[in-house]
């Protein structure tokens, strides 16, 4: 089979925002505790954080990570996480039906932030809580001094206001199994006067307000038009989620899936477009996909938890999808989407970071490391930074059952004109090597190939393991040829490549 890719230098789609490459670390499982926290930990610095874990999190340069919740935050109360640990109270948390200890709070994962160098990205508490609770966290983060919540933050150890810039008012409140759920009117007028008071305060901050759980949800569309509607003038993200599985075991159809994933941006833009046009506004809304991440493959063992047979138990194994070489190009097409919709998708969280559906594994007391999803996202966190293009793209198709035509070859690209570098990233999804000619138009000169990695596997199902921590991993690539303005390769079947292109100063 054969495809050809044309790239134009002019042919762009937008700047991309390096939050598309964000993350997750919620009070679920074991993502906090033996996941980015365990004191006793050989490699523990003082703070009782993981240094591998650490390693592991800048190896992929994380932007922002959301905290603490995910479906934790609807009955979190924050001031639990304040003050000296040996006064802090033990909670029952409702939404995973485990117990919380609150060792780490804010100052807990702000300080582990900088240590990965990320920022933080904070949502409140909606659900059991309200307007109140959210004013008072800001003004504990944020606040200088000289007010009751920033002298207790002073008095906790941290001089400096944390300065939060990102805040996610609530969390899927539109699913009847969230602490507090709330019908679109009920959540989009209290968002409303919540996002009013946090403006009230400090009006750059940036706010997102709660869409759709999925698209399969009984009141999408009309949730995103209704909370918007209330909402419109005093926010600037609305938040999506949407998880991929191949429980049916169809390999063609699982690798379909993120074209449901560009329905569901395209069809959220338009009711963005409608309500900025109802309200005569002059003010862009863009999405933030904050939940996004293959998940199934450890269902069966979290139901027996979450029914309670176990009690309250304190950090359980949660969540712990092992991901296999399948779910590497599943990964890798879910981030082409998101590069190719750069232009709305401003902001995207991987979920989770660490042990629940994450790319970083851990042992209790031993090591870490990568699940074979670690690697699409790294390479796209780390080179997908600068413009998107627009791509011209033609490739051989298949048909897919409820989804249509898809293109066997899906490509997405980013010029990076500051540091002079093209990367590609490429998935075959066929079961037929393809033969692809790039065509690259309008940019400098004599350019070359800088770095090619590929990953391929035999086994569809190979997964990394802490017995087997590099069985599916990227290798370098062979056979590209690059002449001019022309690069030619062939795509094994069922891979992923990234192609890094150098580009050669014009001549002055």
């Amino acid at each position: 089979m054969k495809a050809t890719v044309l790239a134009h230098a002019d042919y762009s789609i937008a700047e991309i925002d390096p939050r598309l490459y964000g993350s997750f670390i919620e009070h679920l499982g074991r993502a906090v505790y033996t996941g980015i926290y365990e004191p006793e930990h050989p490699t523990a610095d003082e703070n009782g954080m993981r240094r591998d874990v650490i390693d592991l999190v800048r190896e992929i340069d994380v932007p922002i990570v959301r905290y603490p919740g995910g479906n934790f935050v609807s009955a979190y109360n924050w001031e639990d996480g304040i003050g000296p640990k040996d006064q802090r109270p033990v909670r029952l948390d409702l939404a995973w039906h485990t117990s919380e200890s609150n060792e780490v709070g804010l100052h807990e994962f702000s300080d582990w932030c900088s240590s990965v160098g990320t920022e933080m990205m904070l949502a409140v508490n909606l659900g059991s809580r309200g307007l109140d609770e959210a004013r008072n966290f800001l003004e504990y983060a944020n606040h200088p001094g000289g007010s009751y919540w920033s002298d207790l933050r002073i008095g906790n150890g941290r001089a400096e206001p944390f300065n939060v810039k990102l805040w996610c008012l609530g969390n899927e409140m539109d699913g009847p199994w969230q602490i507090g759920h709330k019908s679109a009117d009920e959540y989009g007028r209290l968002a409303h006067e919540t996002a009013k008071a946090m403006r009230s305060f400090d009006s750059s901050l940036e706010l997102i307000v709660c869409g759709s759980s999925n698209a399969k949800m009984p009141t999408y569309p009309q949730w995103e038009a209704t909370v918007l509607d209330h909402t419109y003038n005093e926010v600037d993200y609305i938040s999506l989620h949407m998880y991929f599985d191949n429980k049916a075991g169809d390999t063609p159809n699982y690798l379909a899936q993120n074209k449901k994933l560009d329905d569901y941006i395209v069809s959220v833009s338009g009711v963005i477009d409608f309500i900025k046009a109802k309200k005569r506004s002059s003010k862009d809304v863009y999405i933030s996909f904050d939940e996004w991440n293959v998940w199934y493959h450890s269902k069966e063992q979290d139901e027996k938890i979450l029914k309670g047979n176990d009690g309250w138990p304190f950090a359980p194994p949660l969540l712990e999808d092992i991901y296999n070489f399948e779910d590497v190009l599943q990964v890798g097409l879910i981030l082409n989407t998101f590069i190719r919709r750069s232009n709305v998708v401003r902001i995207a969280c991987l979920a989770q970071l660490v042990n629940v559906i994450a790319p970083i594994m851990t042992a209790p007391g031993g090591e870490a490391w990568r699940q074979t999803i670690f690697y699409p996202y790294m390479f796209a966190s780390r080179y997908g930074r600068g413009t998107a293009l627009d791509l011209r793209v033609k490739s051989p198709t298949y048909e897919v059952a409820d989804i249509g035509e898809v293109d066997s070859l899906d490509v997405a690209a980013v010029h990076d004109a500051e540091g002079g570098f093209l990367s590609f990233f490429v998935v075959n999804r066929s079961q037929t090597a393809i033969e692809t000619a790039f065509d690259l138009q309008g940019f400098a000169a004599a350019p070359s190939i800088a770095d090619y990695q590929v990953m391929t596997h035999a086994d569809l199902k190979a997964v990394n393991s802490l017995e087997q921590m590099m069985e599916v991993a990227p290798r370098a690539g062979d056979g590209l040829v690059i002449d001019g303005a022309s690069l030619a390769g062939t795509f094994p079947p069922m891979s992923y490549q990234m192609i890094r292109i150098k580009l050669q100063p014009a001549a002055q």
